[in-house]
């Protein structure tokens, strides 16, 4: 199919493309950018006067509901509300039921992932078997069955000999090592410790979970070498073990959730659940670190955390709730709003969820690695197609996700997706 985009404002944050053109794609890559060739003889034309053409979004965390979550979602729904959410590409982690440590579990995941014509879909693969801490994965294998890195998702790694183990061997092969950083008996809390939880009579978390477990993680990269992904920070000191991290010259990177960028402790109000979350929601200073180093690009990218939760397991008290909220149809705009109240030009907001994310996956792309993320002629045409002064207000129920549980019910927020292509084809055109 031959796709002509006219009249959009192309911008492309890689290079620092803004500018009024048009997008002329076949066969799945972008042929023109600006000004193309009126030859060029098109199957459908789409008029983006008055809206922004951009790489596809690169989303670093969404969980899909396959395996063995079906109950929560299913992949046909997540995979609509990524497309919805201009997400072209995402990160699966690798706490599925079965856990992602067999090839076939990968392959299986991707074949159905790829028959939908949807997004595409990267996994984790499982850093141990099972994700018990306890034997390493057949991490050639998996990366072989598709897997661009691998993880633990949300299980702390106890045994500091299996984490030093794992990363000689990551790092004897290339291979990046995703993880969360928090330690395994301080981070078992439900809320961020503080007065907020004292009060509310919640178990804590404290900051030092994470410094710990950075600070451990620090030691065994300086010894292996090994490249490390740091996922989902959460604090202040934190962000501070990472830019002093950074500026040691350590091959690490990290981002955070759009949770997180957004809201503290006391948004828990009088025990919504819908704010349980992994890590838990930290204090206004906090917030305030994590939207600076965003900024600043000591945080390399924002991730929505998409993680579906079924209506029974969201509706208890807040303590024995399941923590996760739904994200990939909000990633988009949430950038948007943190980008305006920080005053960033539009390319560096959206290069954290496009080109900066797929600098932190790199090589694992493959042929992609190139291209995506990117406006670039003879690229892959992966685009997203938004009206930034479009305003809406979150409905869950709206929602295409099966997860209908988010933080931000009622917010209204900036930026409609109108069109998201992927591999050159139309995979979601808004309504009206």
């Amino acid at each position: 199919m031959k796709l002509l985009i006219q009249n959009g404002r192309l911008i492309d944050p890689a290079t620092g493309r803004d500018e009024l053109g048009d997008v002329a794609i076949a066969a799945g890559r972008i042929v023109a950018l600006g000004k193309v060739s009126a030859d060029f003889g098109s199957d459908r034309v789409i008029d983006a006067a008055g809206l922004i053409v951009a790489p596809g979004l690169v989303d670093l965390a969404a969980r899909l509901g396959e395996p063995g979550h079906e109950h929560e979602a299913m992949l046909e729904s997540e995979m609509a509300a990524a497309v919805a959410g201009g997400v072209t590409s995402l990160v699966c982690p690798p706490d599925t039921d079965p856990v992602l440590d067999e090839p076939g579990l990968v392959q299986m995941l991707k074949f159905r992932a790829r028959n939908l014509n949807l997004a595409r879909v990267f996994p984790l693969g499982a850093l141990t078997r099972g994700l018990q801490g306890e034997v390493l994965t057949e991490m050639a294998e998996l990366t072989e069955a598709g897997c661009v890195g691998f993880s633990q998702a949300e299980v702390a790694l106890k045994d500091t000999l299996v984490l030093h183990r794992a990363l000689q061997y990551a790092s004897t092969f290339g291979y990046t090592t995703w993880l969360r950083p928090t330690d395994a008996w301080l981070g078992n809390g439900v809320a961020a410790k503080g007065p907020l939880a004292t009060r509310m009579g919640l178990s804590g978390v404290p900051v030092i979970a994470e410094t710990i477990a950075l600070a451990t993680l620090f030691e065994l990269v300086r010894d292996t070498g090994a490249r490390v992904h740091l996922c989902r920070l959460s604090s202040a000191a934190g962000i501070e073990l990472v830019r002093r991290a950074k500026a040691e010259g350590l091959p690490v990177t990290c981002d955070v959730s759009v949770n997180h960028l957004h809201l503290t402790d006391i948004d828990i109000g009088y025990f919504n659940a819908a704010m349980r979350l992994t890590p838990p929601l930290r204090q206004q200073r906090d917030r305030d670190a994590i939207r600076a180093a965003l900024a600043d690009g000591t945080i390399d990218a924002l991730a929505s955390d998409h993680t579906p939760v079924a209506a029974d397991a969201k509706n208890l008290p807040f303590a024995e709730a399941e923590p996760g909220a739904t994200g990939l149809e909000l990633l988009l705009s949430l950038a948007l709003k943190w980008g305006t109240e920080t005053k960033l030009p539009l390319t560096r907001t959206l290069a954290t969820i496009t080109s900066a994310s797929v600098a932190v996956l790199g090589d694992a792309l493959g042929s992609l690695s190139a291209s995506a993320g990117r406006l670039v002629e003879g690229g892959v045409a992966d685009l997203c197609v938004f009206d930034a002064g479009a305003r809406w207000t979150v409905a869950p129920g709206a929602l295409k996700s099966q997860g209908k549980h988010t933080p931000f019910s009622g917010y209204e927020l900036p930026g409609r997706v109108r069109c998201t292509i992927v591999a050159g084809g139309v995979a979601y055109e808004a309504q009206g």
